[in-house]
């Protein structure tokens, strides 16, 4: 338990990449329960796809009678990601608005996609989990498109000099 069976060895040539992770719970070490939701665990490792632009990820349920496998690949990422979470909305326009970039070892992906709805779905992540309260990093992305957009009124006169400020609300 917990114990290297054997080290890592080359057993042949091949033009194939990746890892093979095979996880069979020990009723020992988990207690309370070897049941897994596969629901749950799917949708994290489909975000997971989603997070990860170009990573070919799968799982597989392998219990008598509930057996399937599901294979996930986004070439788009987040993009992607955000049409999915909108494909039954009325979208503004088709495909979302994204960016990225890196400074200081940090890279940010952002993707925007407007509907016609009053709510709004905002998601963040840090290192492929998702911040539910947001944090400072989602409230410096609300405060930067909020400057932006108001910058971009001022300068195309949407906006009058002395009239208040778009709040990021």
């Amino acid at each position: 338990r917990g114990q290297v069976v054997a080290d890592l060895k080359i057993i042949g040539k091949t033009d194939r990449t990746g890892t093979t992770v095979h996880f069979t719970p020990d009723s020992e070490i988990f207690t309370e329960t070897v049941e897994f939701d596969f629901e749950k665990l799917n949708k994290r490792v489909q975000e997971l796809a989603f997070l990860n632009r170009g990573l070919r990820i799968s799982i597989t349920d392998k219990r008598e009678g509930l057996e399937q496998t599901k294979d996930y690949h986004y070439e788009g990422g987040i993009a992607s990601y955000v049409q999915y979470i909108n494909e039954n909305k009325d979208v503004i326009f088709e495909n979302p608005i994204y960016t990225d970039g890196e400074m200081d070892d940090i890279t940010v992906e952002v993707a925007i996609q407007y509907t016609t709805g009053y709510h709004e779905t905002v998601m963040s992540f840090a290192n492929n989990i998702h911040t539910h309260e947001g944090g400072t990093h989602e409230q410096g992305f609300r405060t930067a498109l909020t400057r932006v957009i108001n910058d971009y009124a001022k300068k195309n006169k949407l906006l009058k000099e002395n009239e208040d400020n778009l709040t990021g609300e």
